[in-house]
């Protein structure tokens, strides 16, 4: 091997090096632990993170499940909350007329409750906090 497919060789593994610790990087989380308690597959905004004040809250469980939301100590009426029942997605944001009407900036704590609704019950609780800039 001459000297320069040995120097093209060497630059393509280190590009290629330099391409995987960008992508490692990129799709590595924040640092904050994001596990949730089963059967809660995800939260946003997860917990620990900074969002915008028109930021709502998004619950995903498996299907055939219910929930109840409380933000910063106050029950969110059940007919507030979006809820796609056949993908198990739960969406509220605050507005005009509901019980936190906008979100002041800081620490805000979010507790959901959830059931299944049919059949076997599997009850359980997860709270967490995020902040609002």
């Amino acid at each position: 091997m001459d000297r320069r497919r040995y120097r093209m060789l060497l630059i393509g593994l280190g590009a290629a090096l330099v391409t995987l610790v960008i992508v490692v990087w990129i799709a590595t989380p924040s640092g904050h632990d994001t596990s949730v308690p089963a059967p809660l597959e995800s939260v946003y905004p997860l917990p620990g993170d900074t969002v915008l004040g028109q930021t709502g809250i998004e619950v995903d469980l498996p299907t055939g499940y219910t929930v109840d939301l409380v933000v910063d100590g106050l029950p969110i009426s059940p007919s507030e909350i979006a809820s796609m029942y056949a993908v198990g997605t739960f969406r509220w944001a605050p507005a005009p007329g509901s019980v936190v009407e906008y979100w002041t900036p800081g620490e805000h704590t979010v507790e959901v409750s959830w059931d299944r609704a049919g059949g076997r019950p599997d009850p359980g609780v997860f709270s967490w906090t995020f902040r609002v800039t």
